[in-house]
């Protein structure tokens, strides 16, 4: 947990993500979609789970399974077939079947695209309903996933003890401009450069600004390479 100053400086918080932005310029999920409801059911299925999976997973599902209608029809025995490589999937399959059907009857077959009615349908929380409206362009939301969590810490822009405190800080310092991005930025640099076990410092667009780089490095440092077992 970052015990760094909060709020971090103004100007330290515009060049991390006029950086990320270079390196970046338009970043978007990594889950495949192609309308509201499939990007719905796809960030529902991707809790506790990676995109590349999910995305195996909805390639076959929605090639037979894009609407409500159809999924409704599915069925949760013949969704989970489709999703059985996904952890959780015996729960997830309910709640895409309860979520296709209060769609179908609440909202007219269309993905309510507001936070409150988002939230409502099942197995869609805060992060959901976060990702779904920055994705689509309604609202700057940012989803703190683990990756976000992470990052902002290392970085200094977030010090809370929880995602949601997490994410209050983050509207709370993040540039406006930066705002429709940020969401994105920080999961893509956590996923691919800020990993959790062996961040790739040497390479980051943020080096000499990161406050957690020389303890990150110190730590990889005195880390001694692990030795397989031999036999006497």
């Amino acid at each position: 947990m970052s015990r760094l100053r909060w709020p971090p400086d103004e100007d330290r918080v515009e060049e991390i993500f006029s950086r990320l932005a270079g390196v970046m310029p338009e970043p978007k999920t990594e889950l495949v979609f192609q309308d509201p409801f499939t990007l719905v059911v796809a960030v529902a299925l991707s809790a506790q789970a990676t995109d590349v999976s999910v995305n195996k997973a909805t390639e076959k599902l929605f090639a037979v399974a894009d609407t409500p209608e159809k999924m409704l029809a599915l069925g949760e025995a013949g969704l989970i077939p489709y999703i059985a490589s996904i952890g959780l999937y015996r729960n997830k399959a309910k709640n895409v079947i309860a979520l296709s059907r209060l769609i179908l009857e609440k909202h007219g077959g269309q993905v309510p695209l507001n936070r409150a009615d988002l939230q409502s349908l099942p197995g869609v929380g805060r992060k959901t309903a976060s990702v779904v409206l920055n994705e689509l362009g309604i609202e700057p939301a940012i989803a703190v996933d683990t990756h976000v969590f992470r990052v902002s810490h290392r970085l200094g822009l977030a010090n809370a003890a929880t995602p949601n405190k997490v994410e209050d800080q983050l509207h709370r310092v993040v540039p406006e401009a930066w705002l429709p991005k940020a969401h994105h930025g920080l999961i893509l640099h956590g996923r691919y450069t800020c990993t959790a076990r062996k961040p790739n410092c040497p390479a980051c667009v943020l080096r000499d600004i990161c406050p957690a780089r020389a303890g990150l490095e110190a730590s990889h440092a005195a880390t001694p390479p692990k030795v397989g077992n031999r036999k006497a």
